[in-house]
Formats: structure tokens, C-alpha cells, sequence
């Protein structure tokens, strides 16, 4: 009679390895509707400006003139104001070097601080587009319910204006950071033979379908993990200003905060000329080689008129600011982008790193499925859990 072979047991895990196990399941159960939140609506703003451009190609693109000449700033001004209704002042500006694009002119007003959601917090925030060589009006958009401008404050904090909403967005993304660590830790194969190793870098395409949700939480969160932790922690950056605080430190090698200039215009001066056009010409000027000019009107009667200067249509990180008195259009100051310390370059970056567009289209592209990916962890994962759950009350169920 045949001797029964004993059953081999699994070797035990060690005590830390089965409390990360069991973090990991039950973080990753509470935070997962969050991180598929998060994941979604990443995924929806990653091609933003290129879905725009395209809805509304009429608009933004205008036909050139053979002698380029633009209409004074504060014309154009006065028209985006007045197709508004005469009742907005335009606050922000951006005028583009690339000739057939019309130029932006914005205007914003804050509502009830204290409002719960975000419509309430907005009075108006709206946009018009203006073709500069001809004056015309091409676009006003109510830009508080623009689609992409909702999906960016459901991302942000689920259209939520209390310190809630990004409380749950930001420990969820902590939360979820823990997770892909946890996960590496759990994906880690034991040795790199050829069969673990198919198994930890290969989806199983052909095998049965618990076997593939379990490939696709596992490889793929594998291939994205650096993407998705470089999208949590730059999220981090904006809820948590103790984490912001280690960035900058870290990164500046320094405690110090950076030193802000306190540039204000001479109240005794009478206005001479026409001021904002004065700037708006020396911006040009000093920002021949930039990609666009953002203007800002002076706040206050001591207040500056602002010019930025980006490198990029789309990005925000690598700019120069000038700064010039309201009264007279004189260049009072200029901080460039090589003024600024490592920390303070690098917290300007986090937004064009957390959408990918500092590496342009090909960044956009792995935020996109980074995003994708982080939004399916939650489900394959809950597959996963409630396979073995189903498992554990028949255990006379046989593996084949």
C-alpha cells in the first residue's frame, strides 16, 4: 500500500510581513473608492489642453496678417470687459508668442468663503478669447462650469470648499503611497527563476480569469509603481504644507523661507502715458525668447502690475516675473527663474510633474496610464480579497 506523502506547509511569514499583508488589504479596502476617484479624473484631465484645442480650434487658432500688428493690450482689455458686460474687470492675461493663437483674458471673483461647495465659493470666473490683430471677440466662456475646470476640483477635492475635502483626498493619497510600497514588498519574488520571474512580470492572458485580475493587480501595479508614487506625492504637496515644508527643505538644503521682494508702486506719481501698455511693451521686450506672457492689472493703489514670462505654452514651472509701477509703466523689479533656490524650483515644478507636463506629450501619456492603472488597483484588488473570502467559506473547493 502506498505510503501518503506528508503536505508540505508553507513556510510562516514573519510577523512585520503579515501586518503589512493586513495593512495592505484593509488600507486598501477603506482608501479605494478615493484612489479610483483620483484615478479617474486624473485620467480625464491628462489631455486637457489637446481636447480643448481641438472642441474649439476656431477660436483659439486665428489667421495671421502679413504685418503682425496686435492691438494695444489695453484695447483688447477694454473689449474682453466689455464683452463680459462692462461689470468684470479682467485680472489675468496671457499672450502668446505663436502667432495664429488668440489671446486670453480672464477675470475671477471669489464668492462665499465659508460655502461648503465649490460653485458657491466662485462668484464668476470667466474667460474670453480675442483675436489680437483684429479685435475681435472669438470665445466667452463661463469657465466656473467648464468641464475640465469641475474634473480638476473633483480631483481636487470633490467640488468640496471645506478643509474636508482635501483632508480625505490627501490621507487617501498617503494611504495609497503605503500601498504601493506594501505591494512591492508583497510582488517581491523570492528568487528570480525563470518561473517567478513569468510570474511577476507577465500577465497570464490565457489562464482563467481570477488568475488574470490577479496579474493585473500585481505586474502592471509593478510597471507603474514609480509613476503612481510620483503622482501621490506631488498631490501631497498641495494638501499637506508639512510635507510641502520637507520638500523644500530637503531639496533647498535650508530652513530659511525664500526671500520675497516688497516692490510697490509711488502712490505721488500721476499717471502718465498709458501704464499697462508701457509694461506690456518692455515685457515683450525682455521676453523675446519666451513662449507666452502672462499680465496681471495692479491690486491696490501701492500695487504692481505683473509680467511673467513661461517657457511653454502649456507648462508653468520655468518662468521669469517683472514687476512694474502702476502709475508710470517703469520696470521697478525682476526675479528670473536662476534666482530661485533648488526648493523653491522644485515645489514650482509640482504641478506641471503631477499632469506630466514637463516631459510634454510623452509625460501626459504615463500620467494618463499611471492614472488608468492606480484607478484599476482598487477593483482588482477587491476581486482578489473577495475571491479568497469566498474561498475560505468552502473550503472543500479544490484549486485546479
Amino acid at each position: 500500500m502506498a505510503q501518503k506523502q506528508p503536505v508540505q506547509k508553507k513556510p510562516n511569514k514573519s510577523k512585520i510581513r503579515r501586518i503589512s499583508d493586513w495593512l495592505h488589504l484593509w488600507l486598501g479596502i477603506a482608501s479605494g473608492l478615493v484612489v479610483f476617484h483620483l484615478g479617474i479624473t486624473g485620467c480625464i484631465f491628462a489631455f486637457q489642453k489637446e481636447i480643448t484645442e481641438f472642441i474649439h480650434k476656431k477660436e483659439i487658432f486665428v489667421e495671421v496678417p502679413i504685418n503682425r500688428q496686435t492691438f494695444p493690450l489695453r484695447v483688447l482689455k477694454k473689449t474682453a470687459e466689455k464683452a463680459l458686460g462692462g461689470k468684470k474687470e479682467i485680472s489675468f492675461i496671457s499672450a502668446y508668442k505663436e502667432a495664429d493663437r488668440a489671446w486670453e483674458f480672464g477675470t475671477y471673483k471669489a464668492g462665499d468663503p465659508k460655502a461648503f461647495w465649490y460653485f458657491d465659493s466662485i462668484d464668476y470666473y470667466d474667460l474670453v478669447l480675442i483675436n489680437p490683430y483684429t479685435g475681435k471677440v472669438t470665445l466667452v466662456a463661463d469657465h466656473k462650469y467648464e468641464f475640465f475646470a469641475v474634473i480638476k476640483m473633483l480631483h481636487w477635492s470633490f467640488l468640496i470648499n471645506h478643509p474636508i475635502g482635501q483632508q480625505i483626498i490627501g490621507w487617501s493619497t498617503f494611504i495609497f503611497v503605503f500601498l504601493l510600497i506594501s505591494g512591492m514588498v508583497m510582488w517581491w519574488p523570492k528568487n528570480l527563476k525563470k518561473s517567478n520571474f513569468d510570474k511577476s512580470f507577465k500577465v497570464k492572458w490565457r489562464a482563467k480569469f481570477k488568475r488574470v485580475n490577479y496579474d493585473l493587480h500585481n505586474v502592471l501595479g509593478f510597471y507603474v509603481m514609480v509613476i503612481c508614487l510620483v503622482l501621490a506625492l506631488t498631490g501631497m504637496v498641495w494638501t499637506f504644507q508639512w510635507f510641502q515644508t520637507t520638500v523644500y527643505v530637503v531639496a533647498s538644503r535650508s530652513i530659511t523661507p525664500p526671500v520675497q521682494a516688497d516692490v510697490k508702486s509711488d502712490t505721488t506719481k500721476n499717471i502718465t502715458a498709458n501704464p499697462f501698455d508701457v509694461a506690456f511693451n518692455t515685457a515683450q521686450l525682455k521676453f523675446k525668447d519666451f513662449d507666452r506672457i502672462g499680465m496681471s492689472p495692479a491690486a491696490g493703489s501701492a500695487g504692481t502690475i505683473y509680467a511673467t514670462g513661461y517657457h511653454g505654452n502649456e507648462t508653468y514651472w520655468n518662468f521669469d516675473v517683472l514687476q512694474f509701477d502702476q502709475y508710470t509703466g517703469k520696470l521697478l523689479h525682476r526675479k528670473n527663474q536662476s534666482d530661485k533656490n533648488a526648493g523653491e524650483a522644485l515645489i514650482g515644478m509640482n504641478y506641471d510633474i503631477h499632469v506630466g507636463a514637463i516631459l510634454g506629450l510623452p509625460g501626459k501619456i504615463l500620467a494618463f496610464f499611471g492614472s488608468l492603472i492606480a484607478a484599476s488597483l482598487p477593483i482588482t484588488g477587491f476581486i482578489i480579497w473577495w475571491g479568497k473570502k469566498k474561498k475560505k467559506k468552502n473550503p472543500a473547493a479544490v484549486e485546479k
